[in-house]
């Protein structure tokens, strides 16, 4: 695939993000000060659409046994356009009627996370067949990058065209950003899976069941020490999320704008660390850069020497650790790892049985969202079960962090064992025919 064809798949990631974007901020938002509602509210409905992407495998396997891709992203969007537009139009009607208000809002989150299921898993397994290796590190920062564009643009002019608020420009914001984006990702898709590039889908007794199809992936020893790597690593990366401006405020006594402005260095760092991984796995005049699994296993080791940073400045007495240093490197680190595991995904997504990609993509998809949505979950329980059992509300955070750190080396230590293709984990040729997959010598063993 051309540098025009991923920039086309990443407008679809940008699609998918400027739609994900208004249910899982501005709508929980609305809920928690327009409507006064609990915040368990909202936050057990952004739990449901990540507890939905459970779905992700069997999306996954639905597009290996029908050849193409393209069909199940067009529709997976679809379907999360409906859904972030039904979230909406049952957040405004909350103001009215709240309990079927609610019942809306789980149909929407809940078609939000089948839709991002099935676009999200056949976009990456799309990338993981038609990108050479080469560029795979590349192809997956430019898709985020994007993403990451599609969430702070639509943030932004959403947030200007919903005020002054009411729920009918609600409805109207939503549905306009829906559709806009839908069309982007259509038009985007439009082409894109040439005929050469479809799968030939099994057919007659060739064609398995998805129970036989999930386990022959799960016992594959790569596929499920690597599904085990992305779960313990997203619960690192994501248990900071909820508790870093409370503690932040608390411990160096930022006020709510400054806590704010120190998340934008951590995102900013996010987006820092994202552009160098891809530099992983590369090779220009002569000069490598690194593999894939160097890449993977430095970022979860230098996120963990950020947040010892973090737990050593909370010791200290004032204030005159360098906080904001501090933080913007634990979002370089976060950026660079994640990318480079991206890469190992779309790297380790093609090899076994053949026509599962789907599934593989799909099994480490629902990793990757049940990992995000516990370690938010398990940050605030850890600070304030914490907090109860020591009286000290930093002595909490401390101890989060430092649990933190511990699960990014153990993510750090399962990478180390990843066997990813020779020609990912090193750098690959400029052109020419693909090496096959030769194991390495020694797995390691889960």
């Amino acid at each position: 695939m051309s540098w025009i064809g991923i920039f086309r798949l990443a407008l679809v990631q940008m699609a998918l993000g400027a739609m994900v974007v208004l249910t899982t901020s501005t709508l929980n938002r609305l809920m928690a000060v327009e409507l006064m509602l609990p915040a368990l509210v909202p936050g057990l409905l952004v739990g449901l659409h990540h507890a939905v992407q459970m779905t992700r495998p069997r999306m996954g396997f639905g597009s290996d046994m029908g050849g193409r891709r393209t069909p199940w992203i067009a529709g997976g969007m679809a379907v999360l356009a409906l859904g972030g537009f039904l979230a909406a139009v049952a957040t405004a009607w909350m103001s009215t009627d709240r309990l079927a208000g609610l019942g809306l809002a789980v149909l929407g989150y809940t078609l939000v996370g089948l839709g991002v299921s099935a676009a999200g898993t056949s976009l990456l397994v799309l990338l993981a067949k038609q990108v050479e290796q080469e560029r795979r590190a590349a192809a997956a920062t430019l898709v985020w990058v994007l993403m990451i564009v599609g969430f702070a643009v639509t943030a932004g002019l959403a947030g200007r065209w919903l005020d002054p608020y009411s729920p009918a420009r609600l409805v109207m914001v939503s549905g306009t950003v829906s559709l806009v984006a839908l069309c982007v990702a259509w038009a985007a898709l439009w082409g894109v899976e040439q005929d050469g590039s479809r799968v030939t889908a099994p057919s007659g007794d060739a064609k398995p069941s998805f129970r036989v199809a999930l386990a022959e992936a799960w016992t594959d020893p790569d596929a499920r020490r690597f599904t085990i790597f992305v779960f313990v690593s997203m619960v690192a990366y994501s248990a900071q999320d909820l508790i870093l401006e409370p503690f932040a405020g608390i411990r160096f006594g930022l006020t709510p704008g400054e806590s704010t402005q120190l998340s934008g260095v951590q995102h900013g760092g996010t987006l820092a660390g994202m552009l160098l991984g891809a530099l992983a796995g590369r090779r220009w005049g002569g000069v490598s850069f690194g593999s894939l699994r160097a890449w993977i296993v430095g970022g979860c080791g230098a996120s963990a020497l950020a947040l010892a940073g973090l737990v050593v400045g909370s010791l200290q007495e004032g204030t005159a650790w360098p906080l904001h240093a501090n933080v913007f490197i634990l979002g370089v680190a976060n950026g660079a790892f994640s990318i480079a595991a991206i890469g190992s995904m779309m790297a380790l997504a093609g090899q076994g049985q053949p026509s599962r990609e789907g599934v593989r993509m799909g099994l480490w998809g629902a990793a990757q969202a049940t990992g995000f949505a516990l370690g938010g979950f398990l940050g605030t329980a850890a600070s304030d079960l914490a907090r109860w059992l020591i009286g000290s509300q930093v002595a909490a955070y401390v101890c989060v962090f430092a649990a933190e750190a511990a699960l990014f080396l153990l993510a750090a230590a399962l990478a180390r064992h990843i066997a990813l293709p020779a020609s990912a984990s090193r750098t690959v040729m400029p052109h020419g025919p693909r090496a096959e997959f030769r194991p390495p010598a020694s797995r390691g063993s889960i």
